[in-house]
């Protein structure tokens, strides 16, 4: 097969910049403390991430005297209309031939046209980045969140069967249509399917499935894999099967995949309801990881599975209750612009 043109560079290769979106009100962040709350994790990670890279984040126009106040100095600020801020999900997802940058443009529809949903302004966002990253634009018909695929930079992309098969967002569409527009796209040649996401993702500000809480790659050949090590959670088993199918796939380039299990915090219900707490959702920057923390006894021991398997990285754990609440983590509000020659 002759590979595509363009590629989407896995999150550990160079980055030019990061792009965050600030909270604004609307109904993810719905009470006026819910939204301090928010303001205040998506600075510390932007703030975090700044530590290894340039940050710009895209507030709603009238918003940027108070995210200056919170993000501080060093963070770059632009303007433009938005409805939420799940910049991983409506901004582009950056591709590549080597020489230059395009910016891919998913149709975007409120992760399945969620009743609560806004999109008018965030179905924008993608093209507005592009336009502020000065990179050209390719277009896609296909529903698609960036939190809904992760890939490792050699032609191996991870999906989940109720995101981008889910028949909120693409009905009619096939699995082998879906793979031959993610391929096309992405510069992968070789999608890996899970069945599904975690319960809580199917709740009512979830995402129905987003795989960057459940499995992503870090290295060529390795994952790491949320595991529910509580049998009373409904996601023990599921998360065993992930682990379990992964295992027996191989990659693009024929490598038997080697999954590393992270477990969950031990906090299993927050509020009566059951919570997908998980460090899967973490980010990668140039010479740091930015991991989630829950105030929880296994922050550290994520942490240092993170150490082992990122040694020449800085691992920052920035509290991630805040977004979690909202429906997101760390991963889901970060979104990379890759570095390239030219």
């Amino acid at each position: 097969m002759t590979p595509p043109a363009f590629r989407m560079p896995a999150e550990w290769e160079p980055h030019e910049r990061t792009w965050m979106a600030w909270p604004r009100p609307n109904p993810t962040f719905a009470g006026a403390g819910e939204l301090a709350a928010a303001r205040e994790a998506w600075a510390a990670v932007a703030r975090a991430v700044r530590r290894f890279e340039p940050v710009t984040v895209v507030a709603a126009p009238g918003d940027s005297a108070s995210a200056r106040e919170l993000l501080g100095p060093g963070v770059d600020l632009v303007e433009r209309p938005l409805d939420d801020a799940w910049m991983r999900d409506i901004g582009p997802t950056f591709v590549t031939d080597g020489n230059a940058l395009a910016a891919v443009d998913w149709t975007f529809n409120g992760w399945g046209a969620a009743d609560w949903a806004r999109w008018e302004h965030d179905a924008a966002i993608a093209r507005e980045v592009a336009g502020l990253a000065e990179v050209p634009v390719l277009s896609s018909p296909l529903v698609n969140e960036g939190g809904g695929i992760h890939v490792d930079g050699e032609g191996t992309v991870l999906l989940t069967d109720t995101v981008q098969l889910g028949p909120e967002r693409n009905p009619g569409w096939s699995r082998e249509e879906v793979e031959a527009e993610i391929h096309a796209r992405l510069g992968t040649t070789k999608a890996i399917w899970l069945p599904r996401g975690l319960t809580a993702d199917y709740g009512r500000y979830g995402t129905r499935g987003h795989v960057d809480i459940v499995a992503a790659f870090a290295r060529p050949g390795v994952v790491v894999a949320h595991t529910q090590p509580d049998p009373s959670h409904p996601d023990h088993e599921p998360c065993r099967a992930n682990v379990e199918l992964l295992r027996s796939q191989t990659d693009a380039r024929g490598r038997r995949l080697e999954v590393v299990e992270v477990p969950a915090p031990t906090v299993l219900r927050e509020d009566g309801e059951w919570v997908d707490h998980s460090y899967i959702n973490h980010y990668l920057c140039n010479g740091g990881v930015v991991l989630c923390a829950f105030g929880d006894p296994r922050d550290e021991t994520a942490a240092g599975v993170f150490r082992r398997l990122f040694p020449d990285r800085e691992v920052v754990q920035v509290d991630a209750r805040p977004i979690f609440a909202g429906g997101g983590g760390i991963h889901c509000i970060t979104q990379q612009q890759p570095r390239v020659r030219g």
